[in-house]
């Protein structure tokens, strides 16, 4: 190779390397840009922190979600070594000198005792009496935090370092006032599945009843005069019966609301004959929607029975379901007496007693799940028939459709 050419082969190298640290340079600068200050680095790092231990403890104080949220929450206060704790058991150990793990219920017992923040330090940290061999061991003091549900302790934070300053004892502080608040969370959200199930079974309860009793007394009409009727009456009634009373499930789809509904006008129809008219108007890209189980059966029910039961003549009942981009609209309307829309306004407050439960119900399961701007909407006036609209969100992931538990 000549000079000139090896002069240049190097130039080309050397432009190369130049190139390539250019673009690295301006990743970095760009990504440092896009991210922010140092602040605003550090301050997503502990959000993302809280979001991830958050989720885990979404169950509560259990030894599962413990674990997973254990090494976030240890992130967020920067300490060697954290553990979490109920009121019997230590839950999570993470970070250095797990052979300390064995004494955590013995640091965390005065704390759970008085409910006060309290800082440990010498012999109850002991290594040698732990049984633990590593070398230059972090843990030689504990800053062990009450876990509050109301006023009684339910667990601790305990952060372990080499030495517990005022800093670290304000973090833990704090840190375990935020473990209280996920753990409060936690239980609204049962206390909310314990509510919806109450819901479901007073729904049950006020199907039972009057339906039952008017849907035997239309098959037994049947049994002399037809009985092959009477018998496809008697399977319907089985099916019927069964999906409302199943034991297992929150949450259904609208193809198997709407199955459970045309069995229950089938039987009405048996009872009402030609004064009942239904007409059905389903868009088929919403029969796979998620809803609130007995959800628009109530609704259906209501149209029967205070709005075609309290006319005279034919009664019309019209059910539809459209589709669009996020949601599912459904909507039920029937040409029956009506109501007063001050007396719907009491129901749906849930100031106003008496057989619309089923309307009530539904709306405040409705605002539970999906908020408040999913509540029921109702149009209605003395001998003008009633409208009812529900919007459904077509997307939900975190509502699951299980079988039931015949």
């Amino acid at each position: 190779m000549s000079p000139d050419s090896l002069s240049l082969a190097v130039i080309a190298t050397a432009l190369a390397v130049g190139v390539a640290a250019a673009v690295v340079a301006w990743r970095v600068w760009r990504s440092r840009r896009d991210f922010g200050s140092e602040a605003e680095r550090a301050s997503y790092t502990i959000l993302h922190a809280a979001s991830q231990a958050g989720r885990s403890l979404r169950g509560g104080l259990d030894p599962d979600g413990a674990a997973r949220a254990a090494r976030h929450l240890r992130s967020m206060i920067g300490a060697p070594a954290l553990a979490l704790t109920d009121e019997s058991r230590l839950l999570a150990w993470d970070g250095a000198g797990p052979a300390h793990a064995a004494t955590a219920m013995a640091l965390a017992a005065a704390t759970l005792g008085h409910g006060r923040t309290r800082v440990a330090s010498g012999d109850e940290l002991d290594c040698a009496a732990a049984g633990c061999r590593e070398r230059e061991c972090p843990v030689r003091s504990a800053v062990v935090a009450p876990v509050r549900a109301g006023s009684r302790v339910i667990g601790t934070v305990i952060a372990l370092s080499p030495a517990a300053g005022a800093g670290l004892v304000r973090a833990t502080g704090e840190l375990a006032d935020w473990v209280a608040t996920q753990a409060e969370l936690a239980e609204l959200d049962r206390s909310r599945t314990l509510l919806m199930e109450a819901e479901v079974r007073a729904l049950r309860a006020q199907i039972s009843p009057h339906f039952i009793y008017n849907s035997l007394n239309a098959i037994a009409s049947y049994i002399l005069t037809d009985p092959a009727r009477a018998r496809e009456l008697v399977v319907e009634f089985a099916d019927f019966t069964r999906y409302s009373f199943r034991r297992h499930g929150d949450f259904t789809t609208l193809a198997e609301e709407l199955r459970s509904i045309d069995r229950y006008l089938l039987l009405e129809r048996a009872r009402f004959g030609e004064r009942l008219q239904v007409s059905l108007r389903i868009a088929p890209e919403v029969l796979g929607t998620v809803i609130p189980f007995l959800s628009l059966q109530p609704l259906v029910e209501n149209a029967v029975r205070h709005g075609l039961e309290a006319r005279e003549g034919v009664g019309h009942i019209e059910i539809t379901a459209e589709d669009t981009p996020n949601e599912a609209i459904v909507r039920i309307e029937d040409d029956g007496a009506g109501m007063d829309p001050e007396r719907v306004r009491e129901v749906l407050a849930g100031r106003a007693g008496g057989d619309h439960v089923g309307l009530r119900n539904v709306d405040a399961r409705l605002r539970q799940v999906y908020g408040d701007d999913h509540g029921l909407v109702v149009e209605t006036a003395p001998g003008e028939g009633t409208l009812i609209e529900l919007r459904i969100p077509k997307s939900q992931p975190q509502h699951e459709v299980r079988p039931p538990l015949d």
